[in-house]
């Protein structure tokens, strides 16, 4: 078996500073990611909402459907009302063989407002989570048995952020429920991402391959900014960057120890202006395919 590896379409189109990527399309990001040679995208808001026409966007440039980001908020519904929220990304994501659904809880979050420092997340008890993760294994199943794990994305400015919540959540809840391995959000948050790996790598189902530019991350919490204004200052970017702090041939031979074999997926969302959009998706598509050559994982073609 081969890992494959994808991107998210961010560093073209963010959906949370979408004034960033103004000047550029979703259609011309789908024809860079294709002319990178990577074999799928997540799923972005500008892409079509019918799962037909999402099939034939994405045939039309010869790309996977590898994920994408669902809303949660199953802190504040119950499990019937979240389920049918979610439920037509699920079974889209189910007809178009997507390898997982990527769930964070939104409900709570502070990582949408520029103007609330990420120190101030919600920090829940461990009691909490625990209960969260017991509900939430819940919906995993409910989730996989429709046809589409689910995997859930650690995040800044939310309530599972650190290694401790990350904890929590693992031990509170079934296998049913899936880890995104996101390495820049896991630095971000003062976690080491290698020590998460290893602890948790048995229930990762998903990767994110993204770096983190540790001057502006210094700057963040020295000056107490927000997950958005870190975004804007360029805290993230793709492997390879040499401005970046992340160790991925060790986090990549870890990969390869565990016998991983599902997608890893480029997700920096950048400046264009500062970082333009295809060069820096290129040498993060060439610099994971040269790592996981040395640790000896085969990349699907």
């Amino acid at each position: 078996m081969s890992v494959r590896i994808g991107i998210s379409l961010i560093a073209w189109q963010n959906d949370d500073l979408p004034e960033l990527t103004a000047a550029f399309t979703t259609e011309g990001a789908m024809e860079d990611a294709g002319k990178i040679g990577y074999m799928g995208v997540e799923r972005g808001r500008r892409m079509p909402a019918d799962t037909e026409g999402l099939r034939a966007y994405l045939d039309r440039y010869s790309v996977s459907l590898c994920g994408g980001w669902c809303s949660g908020n199953l802190m504040v519904n119950d499990l019937a009302t979240e389920q049918e929220a979610i439920r037509q990304q699920v079974d889209q994501f189910a007809a178009l063989n997507a390898p997982c659904i990527v769930y964070a809880e939104c409900s709570n979050t502070i990582q949408g407002d520029i103007g609330t420092p990420v120190s101030r997340r919600p920090k829940m008890s461990r009691d909490e989570v625990m209960a969260y993760a017991a509900k939430l294994s819940e919906l995993a199943k409910w989730s996989a048995d429709r046809g589409t794990p689910l995997a859930y994305h650690h995040h800044m400015g939310a309530m599972v952020q650190d290694a401790e919540d990350i904890d929590w959540l693992m031990e509170g809840s079934t296998r049913d429920l899936h880890l995104l391995y996101d390495t820049g959000h896991l630095h971000f948050a003062g976690a080491d991402p290698l020590a998460i790996l290893d602890k948790w790598g048995h229930r990762v189902c998903h990767v994110h391959f993204k770096d983190v530019r540790q001057k502006v991350l210094d700057w963040v919490r020295a000056e107490d900014k927000s997950f958005l204004d870190g975004v804007a200052a360029a805290v993230y970017s793709v492997p390879g960057d040499p401005e970046g702090c992340i160790d991925f041939q060790a986090i990549t031979d870890q990969l390869k120890a565990m016998d991983y074999k599902g997608w890893i997926v480029v997700e920096a969302e950048q400046d264009p202006a500062k970082a333009p959009p295809f060069e820096y998706s290129k040498l993060g598509f060439d610099h994971i395919t040269r790592i996981c050559a040395k640790s000896g994982l085969t990349v699907a073609r």
